[in-house]
């Protein structure tokens, strides 16, 4: 008895299972009318979301990010370069996501990922849009010496809702940043101090006695939603993406001010009521991932 119900239940399964693949979208219209995805989620509901900062000891900053399954590894290493003559007391950031085979099976190897190149733009165009980072705060001495701030994304696992999670992983990192201590040599030259100490060029003190947090304000954070008919479907994951072609991501800042909106393209028109809607989970999602970023600064400290 026991045996004919187990087999009966891995047949139904088995058939579910083929259905989905054979008709994934009337599979996914079947719980859209339940207002339940097959996740268990709601339709408006983002997927479990964690931050882990200084995930990568040798960097001067660092986050571990996973939205779902969805995961991103940030580390942010500066470096000290010279200032370009237009803007002789700025800094200056420099941002790369990549995409390797490891992360999704649709990724082969010795092929750049399509998605790489188009999210490391979208991340340097929200970054510095935002103005969450005051480039003029990573000059060291006008016209001679500013922090290059190198920011590499690497997706370990590729489960949809890319970019924000490639977002949330670079604010992350860049809380964790510590800008390193750096002197003058004999010559007036700027160097790392701990580079100093090893070489023993100078004895002169430190410009900066203590490693430095950055200052960030108009944090971004962003929400993904992808539209289907008459339904809006918040962090979609890698599956629901493939088979709903239209997408919306709107980015605000931590103060709910409207930093990009982004639609890639699609067969379903945005109208402004369904813009309005994702904007409106996108506010609610930002509270949630300044909570979250938060937490885990706070228990950074704690450690």
């Amino acid at each position: 008895m026991g045996s004919s119900m187990a087999s009966s239940d891995l047949s139904a399964d088995m058939e579910i299972d083929a259905f989905r693949r054979l008709f994934p979208v009337q599979f996914y219209e079947r719980h859209f009318v339940k207002s339940l995805r097959p996740d268990a989620r709601t339709l408006n509901a983002a997927r479990d979301t964690t931050v882990a900062l200084g995930a990568v000891s040798s960097a001067n900053g660092s986050a571990l990010v996973k939205i779902g399954c969805t995961t991103m590894l940030a580390a942010v290493k500066m470096e000290i370069m010279t200032p370009s003559t237009e803007s002789p007391d700025e800094g200056n950031l420099a941002i790369e996501f990549h995409m390797p085979p490891i992360c999704s099976p649709l990724v082969r190897p010795g092929r750049p990922a399509d998605a790489a190149p188009v999210i490391s733009k979208q991340l340097a165009d929200t970054i510095l849009s935002s103005g969450m980072i005051n480039l003029k705060e990573l000059c060291l001495v006008s016209g001679k010496a500013a922090w290059m701030a190198y920011l590499d994304i690497c997706c370990l696992d590729a489960d949809g809702a890319l970019f924000d999670a490639a977002l949330l992983s670079a604010v992350a990192a860049f809380s964790n940043l510590r800008i390193p201590v750096v002197s003058l040599n004999d010559e007036g030259r700027v160097f790392i101090m701990s580079e100093e100490m090893e070489e023993g060029k100078s004895k002169r003190e430190p410009v900066n006695n203590e490693l430095r947090k950055l200052t960030l304000s108009n944090i971004p954070f962003s929400l993904s939603c992808v539209l289907h008919k008459n339904y809006i479907l918040a962090d979609p994951t890698a599956e629901e993406e493939s088979i709903i072609e239209t997408s919306v991501t709107v980015v605000l800042n931590s103060s709910g001010q409207l930093v990009s909106l982004y639609k890639p393209g699609g067969p379903v028109l945005a109208y402004s009521a369904a813009i309005q809607d994702c904007v409106a989970l996108t506010k609610q999602r930002v509270q949630e991932l300044q909570q979250i970023l938060s937490e885990a600064i706070s228990d950074m400290e704690v450690d």
